[in-house]
């Protein structure tokens, strides 16, 4: 089977499921003006991308929720990159150190080579 009558076999099996819903929505549809078909409509698009909230009032007082545990594997990574980004820091700022001194060192064996300098006329 080439790749085009794939592609037509997918596009023919599209139109016939949006003709499908399009049928559907027609025999189901709210009246025009409803407010409830809106948040039918809404509910069923958005739902499956909304985190399950308890409601206000259904917990228990006391009742806390609690924070998902992250495994030892994920906190053993996260420790271990942190602890590599310090020592990244740590090196950096040695070197960043040793170069400003080893400039400063050859700065002043410059100035005293130079000696004192010549009288103002």
């Amino acid at each position: 089977m080439s790749w085009q009558s794939e592609r037509d076999a997918l596009l023919a099996r599209t139109m016939a499921f949006i003709e499908s819903v399009a049928l559907k929505k027609e025999n189901t549809g709210p009246e025009v003006g409803s407010d409830a078909g809106r948040r039918h409509v809404e509910t069923e698009v958005t739902a499956p991308w909304r985190l399950a909230e308890p409601a206000a009032g259904s917990l228990p007082p006391g009742v806390q929720l609690a924070r998902p545990k992250i495994p030892s594997d994920f906190q053993r990574e996260i420790q271990d990159r942190i602890e590599s980004f310090r020592k990244h820091q740590e090196r950096f700022n040695r070197e960043r150190a040793e170069y400003f001194n080893a400039t400063l060192a050859r700065l002043r064996a410059a100035i005293n080579e130079a000696g004192p300098p010549p009288p103002a006329k």
